[in-house]
C-alpha cells in the first residue's frame, strides 16, 4: 500500500492518525473523488480480487470500481494508517422484503472507541460511517439511517422521504470474512444475465451538494435537493461527460 499516492488520489491533506475524525474525513474523501462504477464489465475486462490490482486500477489509473474493489481497497488503506478492520459479508435487500445471497456485497467494519460500519461501495448512501451499536436514526445532511439487529442479524436502512424506513439496505452478520470469499459472487455479478451490474452501465459520484450519475445514457445530476435528467446523444458526449464529471480520461 502506497499511503501517499492513495491520499493524493482522494484529495486528502490531513491528519493519519487512527481516530474517528479522521475515519469520517477519509470516508467522504473517498465517496467525493472516486466513483461507483462498473464499466470494465461492460468492457469485458474480468475483475480479480487483489489488492494490487485495486490499487492499479482506482489509484495509479484514476478509475472507479464496485463495492469489492472499493471496499476491498478503502480497508486495505485503513490497515496501513492503523486502524482495526473487518470485512463483512452483506446481502443487499430485493424486492418483496427478501435479501440477496451471502457476499452480495462487501462492508467494513472499523474498532475505535466503538464500532463502526464504512462504506464507501454503495451508491447513493450514508457519507458518514454509521455507529453501529446505536439502534437510533443517525441523521446526515444527505439522509438518515439506522442499524439494528435481532440477535446475530444486523440490518442498514435509510429512511424514505415520507418517513418510512425502507428495505433499501442491506443485511449482514459480524462473522469476519477475507477477500477471497467474495470471489464466486464477484464473478457472479460480473457474468450472469440477472445482474444489474451486466444489465446497464453506471458510473455515480457525490458531490458536495448532491450527486452526479450517469445511468447508461442518462444523466443525473441532483444538487440541493433539486434533480435534473437529460439523454446523452452518442458514445462520443457520453465519453466527455466520463471525462469531465468523473474525470475518467481514457478506460
Amino acid at each position: 500500500m502506497n499511503v501517499d499516492a492513495y491520499l493524493r488520489r482522494i484529495q486528502y491533506p490531513g491528519p493519519r492518525d487512527a481516530t474517528l475524525e479522521t475515519l469520517r474525513a477519509l470516508h467522504q474523501a473517498h465517496l467525493l473523488t472516486v466513483p461507483f462504477e462498473n464499466l470494465d464489465i461492460h468492457l469485458g475486462r474480468p475483475i480479480v480480487l487483489d489488492e494490487a490490482a485495486f490499487f492499479d486500477k482506482i489509484v495509479t489509473r484514476r478509475r472507479g470500481g464496485y463495492c469489492y474493489e472499493l471496499n476491498g481497497l478503502f480497508a486495505w488503506l485503513l490497515r496501513g494508517l492503523g486502524f482495526d478492520v473487518t470485512l463483512l459479508s452483506a446481502r443487499v435487500a430485493e424486492e418483496g422484503g427478501q435479501f440477496g445471497p451471502e457476499f452480495d456485497h462487501l462492508v467494513i467494519l472499523v474498532q475505535l472507541e466503538g464500532r463502526w460500519l464504512a462504506d464507501v461501495g454503495f451508491g447513493e448512501s450514508f457519507r458518514d460511517p454509521l455507529r453501529l451499536d446505536d439502534p437510533e436514526p443517525q441523521v446526515q445532511p444527505f439522509g438518515a439511517y439506522r442499524v439494528s439487529h435481532e440477535g446475530g442479524q444486523w440490518l442498514m436502512q435509510e429512511r424514505r422521504p415520507d418517513g418510512q424506513w425502507n428495505a433499501d439496505g442491506y443485511a449482514f452478520t459480524l462473522q469476519p470474512r477475507q477477500l477471497s470469499e467474495f470471489a464466486a459472487m464477484c464473478r457472479w455479478q460480473q457474468t450472469a444475465p440477472e445482474s444489474h451490474f451486466v444489465q446497464k452501465r453506471i458510473c455515480s459520484r457525490a458531490t458536495p451538494d448532491g450527486r452526479i450519475t450517469l445511468s447508461d445514457g442518462r444523466l443525473i445530476v441532483t444538487a440541493n435537493g433539486q434533480r435534473q435528467e437529460r439523454m446523452l446523444s452518442s458514445e462520443a458526449e457520453y465519453a466527455a461527460v466520463l471525462r469531465e464529471y468523473f474525470g475518467l480520461e481514457t478506460l
